[in-house]
């Protein structure tokens, strides 16, 4: 897990010749977890593999069926139809699950300028030496995205709950270390002596973090008359806050009528019923205002710098899109990227047609602090969408403000402007007008 794709091949190389040494007529069982998954199905490989594997087949998986082939073995247990919590082998915190799950690369790496040299230095070795990008967004993307995984690593996927962490240290975190260490090496060799190191160790690491809780709570009681502590403090209430309302992990919704859904599934088809609803209902359009005739004109092709400054302006650390590209990534890329991105959307320009990854999303409701929180109506609904999308959207709306006037009074999105700053304008009117006892009339 976590190897090069050179280090892979060579231990597959070594695994052949350790079987070719094995002499005729033997029968050999490898007994071992490769990290693979199969996937369901056998179509073109039945001669090696039965159709109940495990979801989709990942680069490891083809690995296997191809060490199958070349060995005249077979996956074994993909012969035998089992239930879902039976066809998965990996352990993790007391609980099966599956390995495969929406893993994210840690672009977040990129911050650092030695994460961000090494990335572009594999990245270059991926495209033969190549500076120039492919000129093809698929081509690119599909590169960018294997480079990151391998260089930067990627993560589980899972959310990390919130926790009151304020209390951390460094003496909390190393007992952690030795205590996880220890778990793995009672999961590998269940001996006694093993298990008794384990418990120790986490009976150890309790007392640690109750030291550090209530180190800290005399810290933050003494400095409760300071700014410092005051910040402290509403940080633990917000905290409480939350996990009272708990809207952490919410799993069980509301359907129309009123009662509880606890099946993943239902859950999912109310949010899908809820935000189709919200964002597909149908209104009587406004009609076009008469007498206004179209103006066609030839349009400039994007320049460079266009596409540089847009990208000057989209801010780092925000949620990727389900492409898995983040703006972070042409930052660190710098030129080459302005030029792959300048002639990518010359071509979406000419074209009229855009990268199909463009156009998916990932739709995440957020609670919106108020009501119930098993009422679908109480979530935003929030679109993840492609960053690279979003900078051509820059591109083009920088080009739209130069020709379109839009009045003062427009507050909402608009650069140094807020539409709290109207309400706030507005609220101030009305109270001078009703201690003035006269008439205020808005239109």
């Amino acid at each position: 897990v976590g190897c090069e794709l050179e280090e892979k091949e060579r231990f597959w190389s070594e695994l052949d010749e350790v079987m070719e040494s094995i002499p005729t007529g033997e029968r050999v069982v490898i007994g071992a977890d490769f990290n693979g998954h199969v996937g369901e199905g056998n179509t073109g490989d039945e001669e090696v593999m039965g159709k109940f594997g495990v979801k989709e087949r990942n680069l490891e998986g083809q690995m296997v069926v191809d060490f199958a082939k070349r060995m005249d073995m077979a996956v074994f247990n993909t012969y035998f139809q089992k239930r879902e919590e039976h066809r998965v082998t990996y352990k993790s915190g007391g609980r099966r699950t599956q390995k495969k799950r929406s893993e994210i690369t840690k672009w977040w790496k990129l911050k650092k300028e030695e994460w961000c040299e090494e990335f572009r230095q594999k990245l270059r070795q991926a495209l033969g030496g190549q500076v120039v990008l492919p000129d093809d967004w698929e081509t690119t993307a599909e590169v960018i995205r294997e480079t990151g995984r391998k260089v930067l690593g990627v993560s589980s996927g899972r959310r990390k709950e919130d926790k009151e962490t304020w209390w951390w240290n460094e003496e909390v975190q190393d007992s952690i270390q030795r205590k996880r260490l220890a778990k793995k090496k009672w999961d590998m060799d269940r001996t006694e002596e093993n298990r008794q190191e384990y418990k120790e160790l986490q009976s150890r690491v309790k007392r640690e973090v109750s030291k550090a809780k209530q180190k800290a709570y005399d810290e933050l009681y003494t400095r409760l008359d300071t700014r410092e502590g005051e910040k402290d403090l509403y940080r633990l209430a917000r905290q409480r806050d939350r996990d009272g309302k708990d809207v952490q992990q919410v799993r069980l919704i509301k359907n129309r009528d009123g009662r509880v859904l606890t099946s993943e599934e239902s859950v999912q088809r109310r949010w899908k019923e809820y935000f189709e609803e919200l964002m597909n209902e149908e209104n009587e359009r406004e009609k076009r205002v008469e007498g206004v005739n179209s103006v066609e004109q030839k349009v400039d092709k994007i320049r460079k710098d266009e596409v540089r400054k847009a990208l000057k302006r989209m801010k780092s650390g925000k949620a990727v899109g389900p492409d898995d590209i983040l703006v972070e990534v042409w930052k660190c890329l710098g030129e080459s990227a302005v030029e792959f991105l300048t002639s990518l959307f010359n071509r979406v320009l000419e074209s009229e047609r855009m990268p199909e990854e463009w156009r998916r999303s990932v739709l995440v409701p957020i609670f919106k602090n108020e009501g119930d929180v098993q009422s679908c109506s109480n979530y935003r609904g929030i679109k993840l969408m492609s960053h690279t999308m979003k900078l051509w959207e820059r591109v083009v709306e920088a080009r739209l403000r130069k020709v379109v006037e839009i009045c003062e009074q427009q507050y909402g999105f608009m650069p140094r402007k807020s539409t709290t700053d109207a309400i706030f304008a507005l609220r101030i009117l009305m109270e001078k007008y009703r201690d003035g006892q006269r008439e205020l009339h808005r239109v």
